[in-house]
């Protein structure tokens, strides 16, 4: 519930949460069988505790961008798997648990097309193809074309991402858009290391009609990647020869922190663009990557300003009655729900690498700034 904008605030709750949940596992991992026969404990308990822990996980790489985290969530919710935790749920006639079960599963997918493991998600397509199915045979639930929906989600999703390569023996290889630790390119002749470093970063997608599954577009979800290193699972790293730190405190791994914003407001968007700009470290770079629908002007302005050539849109879902967006009511003013050019002039005080993946991206050439600044 905690804001994702701002990096320090929330890291003290969720150190608690971690310490609350871990004495949980523990707990009915050491009391199982008091649990199971005085108190009638169920597996679908166990494999909600476990989901939870994959949950938070998968949250903690999301507000850290550190990948190792990624594959923490993954071990969680394989375990959830291989161990069935859910397969007695169908049993009973309790909607609600058939659809945390199948809540699951959609994290358990995002976790799997983030981590590159293809094959694990076809698997659980299929699995969560087969709960859904049965889900709506037995319960008439007003959800049931919602889940449908996310089905098919998932599988537009895989279909624009067809990458595939293959080996000599015409077995697929995966490919990573992620750095390997082997795979850094050579600096170029009088580059010298240290000068700025990219340290966050803010990944927006708005286009229409875009290729998403859930809250993650096709063009996000490969940005995302490129802008990490691959994950190290938390246990071999800690176990590295020479190791100095605690075994509790894995050595940090300096992906830069990035903030993913599917469709957000003009004002959302200001406010995680702001908190990133309050936050940058010295001598560090803040990359905005705007993948958006382009907003042209309407007419032929008599000075040509940073806001007189459009930008790209917000969203504007906020701004609507009775069907009809408010800001097209009038089309003599601009557009309110635009990101022109000028909007980001307050933050070149600081140095910026902005990428505009836009129809109207051009507008974006009339940004100048008094630091370093790559457009």
């Amino acid at each position: 519930d905690l804001p994702q904008y701002g990096q320090k605030q929330w890291q003290s709750y969720f150190g608690r949460t971690f310490d609350v949940y871990t004495k949980l596992w523990k707990f009915q991992q050491q009391h199982r069988q008091v649990l199971d026969n005085r108190y009638g404990l169920k597996r679908w308990q166990i494999g909600e505790i476990a989901s939870k822990i994959g949950q938070l996980y998968y949250h903690y790489y999301l507000r850290t961008s550190e990948t190792s985290y990624l594959n923490e969530a993954f071990s969680f919710y394989s375990a959830i798997r291989q161990r069935s935790y859910y397969s007695q749920v169908n049993k009973e006639d309790r909607p609600e648990l058939v659809v945390k079960k199948l809540r699951y599963y959609a994290r358990f997918i995002v976790v799997c097309l983030l981590l590159n493991k293809m094959d694990v998600v076809k698997d659980l397509v299929k699995e969560l193809s087969d709960e859904i199915e049965d889900y709506t045979h037995r319960f008439n639930t007003e959800d049931q074309v919602e889940w449908n929906l996310v089905l098919q989600e998932v599988a537009a999703f895989i279909e624009a991402d067809p990458v595939m390569v293959l080996n000599d023996d015409n077995t697929i290889v995966i490919t990573s858009n992620r750095l390997a630790e082997t795979g850094a390119p050579l600096l170029e002749q009088g580059m010298i290391v240290g000068q700025l470093s990219l340290a966050d970063a803010l990944i927006i997608g708005n286009c229409n009609n875009q290729v998403k599954f859930s809250e993650l577009t096709v063009d996000m979800f490969r940005m995302l990647q490129a802008l990490e290193r691959e994950p190290m699972n938390l246990a071999s790293q800690m176990n590295k020869p020479g190791m100095q730190e605690s075994a509790d405190k894995p050595t940090r791994r300096e992906n830069p922190h990035k903030y993913l914003l599917y469709k957000p407001t003009f004002s959302q968007l200001y406010t995680f663009l702001a908190a990133s700009f309050k936050e940058l470290p010295a001598n560090s770079v803040l990359l905005i990557y705007l993948s958006a629908t382009g907003v042209f002007p309407t007419g032929r302005s008599d000075s040509e300003g940073p806001y007189d050539f459009g930008g790209v849109l917000t969203n504007s879902n906020r701004d609507i009655i009775n069907g009809d967006a408010i800001h097209k009511r009038n089309q003599s003013h601009k557009e309110m729900h635009c990101l022109h050019p000028g909007d980001l002039y307050p933050f070149t005080r600081k140095p910026l690498f902005i990428i505009v993946d836009s129809s109207n991206s051009v507008a974006y050439k009339v940004v100048h700034a008094s630091q370093d600044l790559v457009l």
